[in-house]
């Protein structure tokens, strides 16, 4: 690429807090430049929240002084020569331009060297993808883009700025997390790379893994775009139980959509499209998205070609309690959360709950237990999973499915289940207070006191004490 960029007009709302720094700091003789994802996330047309900013020609100890009078400064780590600064309730960072050479293996084998006279060319070249490698010249109001960057934006394509990309293993994940926020497709060249580097993915900590995939589940707007990178850049190998699903066949009877991770795809797809997920929380998200994603895991050891309905097909019995364990494992080798993990296994575990009775219709006995063998799950959540894994299968909507999924909706509401499972109404102090002694038998009580519960033989206290009492448990005496 020219060392002479290409530049165009921009309209990029500075912040006003902002602005006062840029313009301090031009004072003192720096010339300042926003880069990164606030410029990617600008061109958009998304508000961007975080702001980076490097400043050229300014010795660190001069971007501090200055920037203190304005607000509470903070150096974080002089090595990698990052400013801090926070100012009525806003957070910006200002950095010196920087060369890292790679000095060790992993995410974290660099030596980094600062200096303030770099050329920005240089200094963008450790950046990853040239979406990420575009500045803004807040003087001219232009665009900056030495990489092309603006052009793979804007034809969804995610293409790694110079060979040092192949330097930091992260960044191949770092591609599924940014193919999935942004509907992004992998350069051809991009995923040659990112396999060269599968050999360093052991060097990886597992809160890095992590922090990629976190941000792929809570923030992507087409995640089958990023799961179709990992396949690209080969690094699915290193998530076996997402492996196993590619090319694993389906009956397109049932599935005319393709193998079992093409279903997968069209899943999370489907999920982000949903209010619920829109409404969620990042945690919230990331609980219903590792849902989705998991849901079908167990197929890969449960498929096989075998008679059913008196015809040979591709079948899978039994794939949902399979797709429980094999969630834990997914989920403990990437470093999710274990407040996660533990509710994503009762969704795989229960996302065919509706296919276990023969005209979709579970009692009210039946939602009342599920929600308390999913807790701390709730049924609303296992509803959202259920209609992602619905919606999963294009071209083929069942209107049997949709009506069921609509009434177990208006009734785990009607329950009051929706958004956890009941609480106990007999209680051992209700016991207590009716004559009977504490001792071990307590346990084995209340245990069943709940069960009669859920089976909708009492719903408030007077009906618990008269069952207590009609099961010779209501006193000392009878005890």
């Amino acid at each position: 690429m020219p060392d002479v960029p290409q530049r165009a007009r921009f309209n990029f709302e500075v912040p006003v807090n902002l602005r006062t720094a840029l313009d301090l700091l031009k004072k003192k003789g720096g010339q300042c430049r926003l880069v990164g994802g606030c410029v990617r996330d600008a061109l958009l047309g998304t508000r961007p929240k975080d702001f980076d900013i490097e400043v050229y020609g300014l010795e660190l100890e001069a971007i501090i002084e200055t920037l203190k009078s304005i607000g509470k400064t903070d150096l974080v780590g002089k090595s990698f020569a990052v400013v801090k600064l926070w100012r009525n309730g806003s957070e910006f960072d200002f950095s010196v331009p920087r060369k890292e050479l790679k000095s060790g293996a992993g995410h974290r084998g660099f030596d980094i060297q600062t200096d303030i006279h770099l050329d920005p060319k240089s200094a963008l070249k450790r950046r990853d993808f040239t979406i990420n490698a575009l500045q803004y010249d807040p003087d001219t109001e232009e665009i900056v883009d030495y990489f092309g960057g603006r052009e793979d934006l804007e034809k969804g394509i995610l293409r790694h700025v110079s060979s040092a990309f192949a330097e930091d293993p992260l960044r191949a994940l770092r591609a599924v997390q940014f193919a999935g926020r942004f509907g992004l497709s992998l350069d051809s060249r991009t995923a040659e790379l990112c396999r060269s580097m599968k050999r360093e993915f052991a060097t990886l900590a597992k809160e890095r893994i992590w922090g990629e995939w976190e941000k792929w589940a809570t923030q992507s707007t087409a995640p089958s775009r990023g799961l179709a990178v990992l396949v690209d850049c080969g690094w699915i190998t290193f998530f076996p139980e997402l492996n196993a699903l590619a090319r694993l066949p389906q009956d397109p009877e049932w599935h005319p959509e393709g193998d079992a991770l093409t279903h997968t795809q069209h899943c999370v797809d489907a999920l982000v499209q949903s209010e619920a997920w829109r409404e969620s929380n990042s945690h919230q998200r990331a609980i219903l998205m590792f849902g989705v994603l998991c849901h079908d895991l167990g197929k890969a050891r449960c498929t096989r070609f075998a008679e059913k309905n008196g015809k040979l097909r591709w079948i899978s019995p039994g794939h949902d309690q399979e797709s429980g364990w094999l969630s834990q494992d997914f989920l403990e080798r990437i470093g999710a959360p274990l407040s996660l993990a533990e509710k994503v296994k009762p969704f795989v575990e229960n996302h065919h709950f509706l296919n276990s009775f023969s005209n979709g219709a579970p009692s009210d006995a039946s939602l009342r237990r599920l929600s308390s063998r999913i807790h701390p799950a709730t049924t609303y959540e296992l509803l959202e999973v259920m209609r992602a894994d619905h919606l999963g299968r294009p071209r083929l909507l069942s209107e049997p499915q949709e009506k069921r999924l609509g009434e177990f909706e208006c009734r785990i509401e009607v329950l009051a289940v929706r958004d956890a499972a009941q609480k106990p109404i007999l209680l051992g102090r209700h016991l207590i207070e009716q004559g009977h002694s504490p001792g071990p038998d307590f346990k084995l009580i209340l245990d069943k006191a709940y069960d009669a519960q859920l089976e909708g033989v009492f719903d408030d206290l007077k009906g618990a004490l008269e069952w207590a009492r009609a099961e010779s448990w209501g006193s000392s005496s009878d005890s």
